[in-house]
């Protein structure tokens, strides 16, 4: 299994040209599935997924993607979209869930349950709610004086919450280029596009913020630009 996983994360390149070969909805939607299934912050799963198949709606994106190769020849395309705003619908969902367990008054899992469901009723609208970010401000301020006297979770503005719905959806992309790669597809996570107009093509809600762009197919033997360069790595390795 090691020896499997390591040759699929080498194996994965961002491909910039793709062959003119269609590949299998299914496969795509399977490894969508795999994203959905990666670690986010407080299970509450601020992401959506876009597969977009459709011709008319790929050539749009792919003028928003500037035409850029990755995306002009691509068969296909996903789009991870963080959607922040969804946090009270799935709060609500993740403690319907919880409190659904059928769990004996004896059970050990009735005290982390207890627990579970505080988290969700409480500290999480205390984290998430926000006014124009006033609220925001005011929890940052908050913790800046308790922090002063012991540890706090200090990211609690406005921005910072932003943050980590980008940082939990860049966590699901990575599960689907693996699992693209594991299927033998290729793909190319894209920056460099012109968001409003990728928002207006798939009709989402201003609320809505997209993550990245990736861009799916069967790699062109030109579609990988080099070897690929990598720091040395006990320049970025660490150990305490």
């Amino acid at each position: 299994m090691k020896k499997e996983f390591d040759k699929i994360v080498r194996s994965r390149r961002s491909v910039r040209k793709f062959k003119a070969i269609d590949i299998s909805d299914d496969v795509v939607k399977d490894c969508i599935l795999h994203a959905s299934l990666a670690p986010n912050s407080s299970n509450l799963q601020l992401w959506e997924f876009y597969h977009v198949t459709s011709k008319k709606l790929m050539k749009k994106i792919s003028y928003a993607c500037f035409n850029q190769p990755a995306a002009r020849t691509a068969s296909q395309f996903v789009v991870v979209v963080t959607r922040k705003d969804l946090w009270n619908k799935r709060r609500l969902f993740n403690l319907s869930k919880i409190k659904a367990r059928n769990l004996k008054l004896n059970d050990k899992h009735l005290k982390n349950r207890s627990i579970a469901i505080k988290y969700y009723k409480y500290l999480i609208p205390t984290v998430y709610k926000e006014f124009y970010g006033i609220i925001g401000l005011f929890r940052y301020f908050n913790a800046l004086i308790i922090g002063l006297f012991r540890p706090i979770y200090r990211q609690v503005t406005k921005s910072d919450m932003r943050v980590v719905a980008h940082k939990s959806s860049a966590l699901a992309a990575q599960n689907f280029m693996l699992s693209m790669r594991s299927n033998g597809y290729d793909t190319c996570p894209m920056e460099g596009f012109d968001s409003l107009r990728v928002k207006k093509t798939l009709s989402l809600p201003r609320s809505a913020e997209i993550n990245m762009i990736i861009s799916c197919g069967i790699r062109d033997e030109k579609g990988i630009y080099g070897d690929q360069i990598r720091v040395p790595f006990d320049e970025i390795y660490f150990k305490k």
